[in-house]
């Protein structure tokens, strides 16, 4: 009888489990507890603040090939990752936002409405089937943006993309940028060759994008519906348009300036004119953020290849090419480029008095210099560039990010001007670069000619900061603020030292089996090639069995190579199923195991409570 009831009570308390089980995710599934190390499960208060704005229904399609991708282990993980970051939308939403998981497979209907979406199926399976793994949003305006493919390699910044995709299907509208500059940025008359050039393929870029104004730096006003401004080498602001990009900043905080101690690529400056030739850079001084003692930069650690004047290579400290150490990778606009180039830096120095904060997104190694702007100018030969003592060198910031509050340049508006004046701000977003040679298209796109048509070919990194930049700028005050957020993956030590054991014991055979599948092979050809050359149509018997040798070897080996390789993982696969045995039986019954127990203590407790009651 006891036995009897002990059995029911286990039952009772597995279906107990499996009803709390089921209400857990029914009813408290939006209740979660994010305890990884960088909240990477959580969504940002940005990426919340996206979901805020939302005046209409979004719905996302996140297109993944589940079927195709079967074996993929490493892909498979991500897609979890992506797919439990979506679910996190969707709860934070309250109902703005639906999520439809599709699983494209080969010649279905679903896979059509991939490719009506633009979404295309990367040849990455294991007989070379589409994989697909983007995400496409729709609001009910028919408006729709895409995330092609979610790149492993980007995630520290998958949330940051799908918050821009939600926050450009809430406001599908243009970006409005004007454009202030001493450039010649549409094109125009070459005074050096008296010919017509095309516009600067950075304006064609920002063109194909945005809806581009472009105004003379004389000019006296911003456009009523400007989003973002950009200074591109603006040599003398007008002091009403001064006052109108102050006021923009203070209300909304949107700046990208590239301003220059020295623009060498100045067509009047390359002939002859040798005079420092610097931006109008008394708007940023204002608000603290000005050029080190306006020099220019040397850097022989980053200086560029060029040709001198007597027609050989030489390097030069003043044309300088960043690589990646020297770019900021957790930037959103720096953090995936590989290579920028420019001329004649300047140092940014933000003041100590200013409550801004300045994040370097572009740095110097630690040998660079300053020299005087006039000095640089007046120099026209690399080699005689003095660097000066080891001991005078140091890293300088080329481009930064100045964030938060900041003061107005004025002290009141002027007579004329109108709306109010706003005295500070405390949402300031004001990326400065030290440089406007970056700009110019020699620095970063190669120029080719196919069958009468102009091609540019990028080989720098240029062109994509600008539009980063613009584009990063452009989003809302919540979609900036949502930065990288990590990797979800953590280092699993214990595999990587079963991985370290298992290639230390394995890996010699495995070479010297290769060695031998190779030379039986080639054995295998050479005699091959000897029938084939000479034109035998009948094989002899010793031809034919050495031929059956080599095939039967070659099969030998190839079995004894799947079966090195099967060592190698095999000590994996069997640590990967004491985890899977852990998580899904051990777990459970320990719980249940602990639920019984204490239900059997609490059994035996009751009748010496109830014997202490009656007596």
């Amino acid at each position: 009888m006891r036995k009897l009831s002990a059995l029911f009570s286990l039952s009772l308390l597995v279906l107990l489990f499996v009803a709390l089980v089921v209400l857990n995710n029914q009813l408290l599934g939006k209740y979660r507890a994010d305890l990884t190390e960088n909240a990477v499960y959580s969504l940002s208060d940005g990426s919340k603040a996206v979901l805020a704005e939302l005046d209409e229904p979004v719905t996302l399609y996140f297109f993944y090939s589940d079927t195709a991708s079967k074996g993929m282990t490493s892909l498979r993980n991500y897609a979890n990752r992506v797919l439990s970051l979506l679910e996190e939308y969707e709860q934070a939403s309250n109902g703005k936002v639906r999520l439809k998981v599709i699983d494209p497979e080969p010649f279905s209907e679903a896979e059509d409405q991939a490719a009506q979406f633009g979404l295309t199926g990367a040849s990455i399976g294991s007989i070379g089937e589409a994989v697909y793994f983007g995400l496409a949003g729709t609001n009910t305006l028919d408006d729709q943006f895409t995330i092609n493919f979610f790149d492993p390699q980007k995630e520290q910044f998958l949330e940051y993309d799908i918050s821009k995709l939600i926050y450009q299907l809430s406001d599908p509208e243009p970006v409005k940028l004007t454009l202030i500059s001493s450039l010649p940025v549409t094109g125009g008359q070459n005074p050096m060759t008296g010919q017509y050039s095309q516009a600067m393929v950075f304006y064609e870029q920002l063109s194909q994008l945005y809806d581009v104004e472009i105004l003379n730096p004389e000019a006296e006003s911003l456009p009523q519906d400007t989003d973002v401004v950009m200074l591109a080498h603006a040599t003398s602001l007008s002091e009403p348009l001064s006052f109108a990009i102050d006021q923009f900043v203070m209300n909304q905080g949107r700046l990208l300036a590239f301003v220059d101690p020295h623009f060498e690529s100045d067509q009047m400056a390359m002939m002859g004119a040798m005079q420092a030739n610097p931006s109008d850079t008394s708007l940023l001084a204002k608000w603290g953020i000005s050029l080190d003692e306006g020099g220019v930069l040397l850097d022989e650690q980053l200086g560029l290849e060029i040709r001198g004047q007597d027609g050989g290579i030489v390097r030069h400290p003043g044309i300088l090419g960043l690589t990646a150490e020297n770019l900021d990778r957790t930037d959103v606009t720096t953090a995936n480029l590989e290579m920028i180039n420019g001329a004649s830096f300047g140092a940014l120095v933000l003041d100590k008095s200013s409550a801004l904060k300045q994040d370097a997104l572009m740095q110097t190694s630690d040998n660079a210099m300053l020299i005087d702007a006039q000095e640089y100018a007046l120099n026209r030969e690399p080699s005689s560039l003095f660097m000066g003592q080891a001991d005078t060198r140091e890293k300088f910031t080329l481009a930064a990010r100045f964030t938060g509050e900041m003061a107005s340049a004025y002290t009141q508006a002027p007579v004329d001007s109108e709306g109010t004046f706003k005295a500070s701000t405390a949402g300031a977003n004001i990326v400065v670069v030290a440089d406007a040679d970056m700009l110019v298209d020699q620095f970063w796109v190669q120029q080719s000619s196919f069958f009468g048509q102009t091609l540019y070919t990028p080989f720098a990194n240029n062109g994509d900061f600008i539009t980063n930049a613009t584009e990063n700028l452009a989003g809302s005050d919540a979609l900036i603020s949502v930065r990288s957020r990590g990797t979800f993956a953590r280092p699993f030590t214990r595999v990587q030292a079963i991985e370290m054991k298992a290639e230390a014991k394995f890996r010699e055979q495995e070479e010297r089996l290769q060695n031998q599948l190779e030379q039986t092979e080639a054995q295998l050809a050479q005699l091959q090639s000897q029938q084939a050359q000479g034109g035998a149509l009948v094989m002899t018997d010793e031809q034919q069995s050495a031929i059956d040798e080599f095939v039967e070897q070659r099969v030998a080996i190839r079995k004894a190579l799947r079966e090195v390789r099967y060592q190698l993982e095999r000590d994996i696969d069997a640590l990967g199923n004491w985890l899977k045995l852990l998580n899904v039986a051990a777990a459970p019954i320990a719980l249940v195991f602990l639920l019984f127990l204490i239900f059997w203590v609490g059994r035996r407790r009751a009748p010496a409570r109830l014997k202490e009651t009656s007596s």
